[in-house]
């Protein structure tokens, strides 16, 4: 009977020495109570002793946690409601603040989140909304990481994902970018006909220093149109001709 009592407690023993063996990832750290005092290092990453019931341990993940922002609705400073959605990037990088400074870090870290976007975002008008994407997600970034820092906890991103504008504001934007396109396409048109006639002026100042010029460009013409196979004929007729009909008319008639 006695030999059967010392084999029994042998294997309590081993049974409590091999619950007491606990084995941790890379990317987890065991916050350990003693006596429901916090140990200044959390263990992990490996083996390691935790000794029940004297010893609580909590597991804290150190990865990335990627977190949804529920869309929120933001009056922008410019007095236009959207509703926005984000997403949140942030990973724990001291257990130990994680477990005790919060009651549930990731529920805090994502209420915080979303009233840090409504007052962020409605700091800035639509069009820095919409086109300044980047200078709001750096801002909303530091401010979170701000915060977060005393829980330990990094905010590595957070990036505005959509942006829901009302139909009217869309079809009040269409509009805006269809005058816009109007706008630059008349430019470019009248930039093409004052360097059209540039062009045209340069030519004309160059014809003028060579009147023989002008008879070449003459039979050039006719030949394009003769090539066209047409019935009609065109003949030019120098507009100096008329100004010798002209003054051999005032000689002819004086009086006139």
């Amino acid at each position: 009977m006695g030999l059967d009592a010392s084999w029994l407690m042998i294997a309590i023993v081993l049974l409590y020495v091999f619950n007491c063996i606990k084995v941790l990832p890379e990317y987890e750290r065991g916050v350990v109570f003693r006596l429901g005092r916090l140990l200044p290092q959390p263990k992990g990453p490996g083996i390691f002793l935790i000794f029940p019931p004297l010893d609580r341990m909590l597991r804290i993940s150190l990865r990335v946690e990627t977190m949804d922002v529920p869309p929120q609705d933001v009056v922008t400073r410019d007095n236009v409601t959207v509703k926005v959605s984000a997403v949140l990037f942030f990973r724990v990088i001291d257990p130990g603040k994680a477990v005790v400074e919060v009651a549930n870090f990731v529920h805090a870290t994502s209420q915080l989140a979303q009233t840090r976007l409504r007052a962020v975002l409605g700091e800035a008008d639509l069009d820095e909304l919409l086109s300044e994407r980047e200078k709001l997600n750096a801002r909303l970034q530091e401010i979170l990481d701000e915060l977060t820092e005393p829980w330990g906890i990094k905010v590595q991103a957070c990036e505005v994902k959509h942006v829901d504008l009302p139909e009217q504001m869309i079809r009040a934007i269409a509009r805006q970018a269809e005058a816009e396109r109007e706008r630059r396409a008349k430019i470019i048109h009248a930039e093409g006909e004052q360097q059209a006639a540039e062009k045209l002026t340069e030519a004309a100042r160059m014809l003028s220093t060579q009147p023989s010029s002008i008879t070449l460009r003459y039979l050039q013409t006719l030949t394009e149109i003769g090539a066209e196979k047409n019935t009609t004929v065109v003949f030019p007729l120098p507009i100096d001709l008329f100004e010798g009909l002209k003054a051999f008319a005032s000689k002819q008639n004086p009086s006139g």
